[in-house]
C-alpha cells in the first residue's frame, strides 16, 4: 500500500471521466474545506489481510487528522503510485470499510466518485506536515 498525504485548505473534485463500467454513474463534483487528502494505492498484498490494511489506513488518517487538527478527511483512489494493482472492486470495498470506521469514530469522511479520471483543484499551504508519504 501506498499512501500519499496532503493537508488541503480546499479540496475540489470533479469527475470527467468514467474508466471502470462496475461502478455507479455520477457527475457530482466534491467540495471540501480543511481536509487531509488521502492519495490511496492499493496492492495486489493488502488484499491478504484486509483489516489490516483498513487499520494502517485509519492509523496514519488519525494520525495527521490529529496533528493538523481536522475532523475532515477525503479519501481518493490513486492507482499511480505502484506498479501492481488489487482488483478495483476490492480495493474499494477496503475504502468503504475505511470510511465506515472512520465515521464511526466521528470523523467526516468522504470518499471521491470511484471508477473515474478527475479533475481535481487542490489549495495546499507549505508546510512540511502538509505533504507525507507512507508505504506498507
Amino acid at each position: 500500500m501506498k499512501l500519499l498525504l496532503f493537508y488541503a485548505d480546499k479540496f475540489v473534485c470533479t469527475p470527467t471521466m468514467k474508466t471502470l463500467d462496475s461502478f455507479p454513474e455520477t457527475g457530482e463534483s466534491i467540495s471540501v474545506n480543511n481536509a487531509v487528502l488521502a492519495f490511496i494505492h492499493v496492492e495486489p498484498k493488502d488484499l491478504e489481510d484486509k483489516n489490516k490494511t483498513v487499520t494502517r489506513i485509519i492509523k496514519n488518517l488519525k494520525w495527521m487528522m490529529n496533528k493538523l487538527k481536522t475532523n475532515t478527511v477525503v479519501m481518493h483512489s490513486f492507482a499511480h503510485l505502484a506498479s501492481e494493482k488489487a482488483d478495483p472492486e476490492t480495493a474499494f470495498e477496503i475504502f468503504v470499510n475505511a470510511k465506515e470506521r472512520l465515521e464511526n469514530s466521528g470523523y467526516e469522511t468522504v470518499i471521491t466518485p470511484y471508477g473515474y479520471f478527475h479533475d481535481l483543484n487542490m489549495n495546499l499551504p507549505g508546510n512540511p506536515m502538509t505533504r507525507i508519504f507512507k508505504e506498507f
